[in-house]
Order: C-alpha cells, then sequence, then structure tokens
C-alpha cells in the first residue's frame, strides 16, 4: 500500500476470530485512496469488523461505538463484519453508525468510503473474496482464509446464518496467495475460515490434498489450522500428520463430553469417537485444544459431573472455554433449564483448571527442541509460540521479532515456558 499525508486516516478495529483478522487485511488492501492508522484519535474513518456470536459480543461492538463519539475528533464509523446481519438494522436506523456494509462488499471498500452520502450494502451470503492479500500488518504469521460459511447447523450458533453454507476458495488462489506471503518473508501459516475442515467437499478435493501442494511452496515453513470438527480428520488427512510442515498442534471442537448435552447442542460428534482420535493424535506427537461451552440450558448438574468425569480421560493441553451466551434467532436462546450465571462460573472454572494441568505436565514431559517463531516484543521480553502452540517468554540482548529459534534449554513454569537466548 502506498500511503500519503493527505490521505484520510482509516483506522480498523477488529472483533472476534481469525477470519475477521483476515478480512480486514482483505478490505486493508483494497485501500487505495485512504491511508490505515493505529491510532483511532487519528482516524477520519473508524471501520469496525464486528463478531456477532452471543449477543455479548453485539453488546461489545456497540459499547466501542459509544466510545468513539467521545473522542475529541469524533470520526466517521463504518460498521461491517457478521453483525450487519443481526444489529446492523438497528444501528443504521438508530444513527450510532454512518454506515455500513457486508462481508460480500468487503473488496468494494475504497469505493464505498468515498461515498458521502449513509449506504447500507448487506449483499449477499455466497460470495468469495478474489483479493490477494501481499502483507499482514503488524504480524509475523499469515492468516489464509480456505472457506466461507457452514453447514452446520448447532443449536447455540447464528454464525451459519450470517456467513451462509459452506463453500471454498479456489485452490488456485489459495496457493497464490501463500505463495506471495512465503516470498514476502512469512513462513508460518494458519488456515482458518468459518468452518476450515468442510473444504474442497463441493470442489472434489480435500484439506489434506490442500495442505500438501501448499507444503511444496518454497518459504512454508510450518502450517497451523483454525478449528476442525472430529468427523472431519479422516484417513486421509492421518496420512499427513507426521509431515515436517504440520504444526503438532491440532484445536478440534468438542464443545462437550457429554452424550446427552451434544444431543441438546445438536452437535455430530460422539464421545467415545472423539476420545478414540484424539488418543490416537497424543500418540503421534500431538497437543491436543477444544472448544468447549460452559453453562448451555439442560446442562443438569449430573450432565456437567459426567463430562468432567469424560474430559479428564482426553489427552487435551488446550482450552478455548467460554460460558453459555444466548444468541438471539438460535434454536438454544428458546431453551429451557437456563444454568445461572454463579453456576456457570464456578464450572468454567473447574474446567479451565483441568486443561492448565494437563498443559503443564505436557510441557513438563516433552523431550523435543522447541521450534518457535517469535511473534512480539512485550515489557522487554519476546514472546512467541511453539509447534505445540505453547507461549514462550524469551530474554534476549539481539531484536528477535520475526526470527525462528530452536530451544533445548528452557525452564517450564506453570503458566509458561521461559528461556534465554543469545
Amino acid at each position: 500500500m502506498i500511503f500519503s499525508q493527505t490521505k484520510p486516516k482509516v483506522y480498523f478495529k477488529t472483533f472476534g476470530c481469525r477470519t475477521n483478522v483476515f478480512d480486514t487485511q482483505v478490505m486493508m488492501s483494497n485501500l487505495e485512496d485512504f491511508e490505515v492508522t493505529k491510532d483511532e484519535k487519528q482516524a477520519d474513518i473508524v471501520v469496525i469488523n464486528s463478531c456477532t456470536v452471543t449477543n455479548s459480543a453485539d453488546s461489545t461492538a456497540r459499547g466501542y461505538i459509544n466510545q468513539l463519539n467521545r473522542l475529541p475528533k469524533k470520526p466517521r464509523v463504518v460498521f461491517t463484519g457478521c453483525g450487519v446481519w443481526t444489529k446492523g438494522e438497528n444501528l443504521f436506523k438508530e444513527d450510532k453508525v454512518d454506515s455500513l456494509f457486508g462481508h460480500s462488499e468487503k473488496e468494494k471498500i475504497n469505493e464505498l468510503l468515498k461515498t458521502e452520502e449513509r449506504f447500507f450494502q448487506a449483499g449477499d451470503l455466497e460470495h468469495i473474496d478474489d483479493t490477494i492479500v501481499e502483507e499482514f500488518i503488524g504480524k509475523s504469521r499469515a492468516f489464509i482464509k480456505i472457506q466461507e460459511g457452514c453447514d452446520f447447523r448447532c443449536s447455540y450458533c447464528i454464525i451459519p446464518y450470517v456467513r451462509g453454507d459452506a463453500r471454498s476458495y479456489k485452490e488456485d488462489k489459495i496457493l497464490e496467495q501463500v505463495t506471495t506471503l512465503a516470498a514476502n518473508g512469512f513462513g508460518e501459516f494458519i488456515l482458518t475460515g468459518t468452518n476450515v475442515g468442510s473444504y474442497g467437499k463441493k470442489q472434489h478435493t480435500s484439506l489434506a490434498k490442500l495442505l500438501k501442494k501448499m507444503s511444496q511452496i518454497k518459504g512454508v515453513r510450518r502450517i497451523r489450522m483454525g478449528s476442525i470438527e472430529p468427523i472431519q480428520i479422516d484417513d486421509e488427512f492421518k496420512e499427513i500428520i507426521n509431515e515436517p510442515f504440520m504444526a503438532k498442534h491440532l484445536h478440534i471442537a468438542l464443545q462437550h463430553t457429554s452424550k446427552e448435552m451434544l444431543k441438546i447442542m445438536n452437535r455430530r460428534n460422539k464421545v467415545l469417537k472423539d476420545l478414540e482420535l484424539f488418543e490416537f493424535l497424543k500418540e503421534n506427537g500431538y497437543a491436543l485444544g477444544t472448544d468447549f461451552i460452559v453453562g448451555h440450558p439442560g446442562e443438569t448438574n449430573q450432565l456437567w459431573a459426567e463430562a468432567m468425569e469424560n474430559l479428564k480421560r482426553f489427552p487435551l493441553t488446550h482450552i478455548h472455554a467460554f460460558t453459555y451466551s444466548k444468541r438471539d434467532g438460535t434454536p438454544s436462546a428458546t431453551m429451557k433449564d437456563i444454568v445461572k450465571g454463579d453456576v456457570a462460573k464456578v464450572r468454567y472454572n473447574e474446567l479451565t483448571s483441568i486443561i492448565e494441568d494437563k498443559n503443564y505436565e505436557f510441557r513438563k514431559n516433552n523431550k523435543q527442541t522447541l521450534e518457535v517463531l517469535i511473534e512480539q516484543k512485550k515489557n522487554g521480553k519476546y514472546i512467541g509460540l511453539d509447534q505445540f502452540f505453547n507461549q514462550i517468554e524469551v530474554e534476549s540482548s539481539v531484536d528477535l521479532v520475526g526470527d525462528w529459534i530452536f530451544l533445548d534449554d528452557y525452564e517450564r513454569r506453570q503458566d509458561k515456558n521461559v528461556a534465554k537466548f543469545k
């Protein structure tokens, strides 16, 4: 991007998932007549890339909009992302934002922002981007969006209704994207999307085939994936898990470990099959993370106790846990047997404590050299992630940001690993 002093300044505020992070980069890549700023106080325009996975996410975005109105230089506020389809119309009618546009319109951002009149262009839920992102501002790792939408209909989830059904990016476009970013110095790639494991389903290809082709691109050193479903780790995928380009960490969405709760949530995975899969991956040296919803309607004390007994059997090392938050427009929002907030909080703490202990045990028992990509310097220390998706804090007299380092000598603490690097 070519910046000049005379161009209006645009600040991007991104909420939510990695897919939104990529979408923001797509928008940045399509700006020609504007300058990106990292300081919202200097912005002429603030673009909010919203998340709407819960009612709370909507409230967070609304709260941020109110904050912008208190800035000395009140910016023009443009709203985009998943929230356009749930709360966008109300925000527009209430004059909370200047304009709105949906996911399918983001590549037109340059022309949209030049429009002086207020606009509301929701677009459609069938679009696939065509933009090749050449850089990730402020990032050491590159996010690659490979698909959009989801065909699952979990009872608590609004995302299929705001992102549409599953559809995959063309393979040649993805490989072109990876080639461009690898040539620009990125070595680690994170595949993202609404439902990454569904990639290629309607194109007679697969995630495993894509990974193999990505690995052959010069400069590609390590590939990670966003959350995938247990049923999407098929025999073809299992054949590549020990390839050197694969990060030794997978995030596999369980959402719960009670058979009855999975049924209530309209999930497709089964506890015993999940456990068998996790044991197989552990035997192949993987650290394993999962998503887990605490306090979903119907989660009785008995079902929770069952879930925790089952969870302890899983070789988990990471958890993305969150307490259930009502999402209007989903089947779960009308369910009875609500779990009280204080009960959900206790359960959340129990869950995360179990996984913290499991992660510490994993790190204590690990004998492999850590392959670390340093992402940032914070409070005088360098911070990076190893192949197992564990954070390490490194003390060094040389600038390590963006570098790969290899560590055998490091201290394993309860919350993280620490090391000195000369």
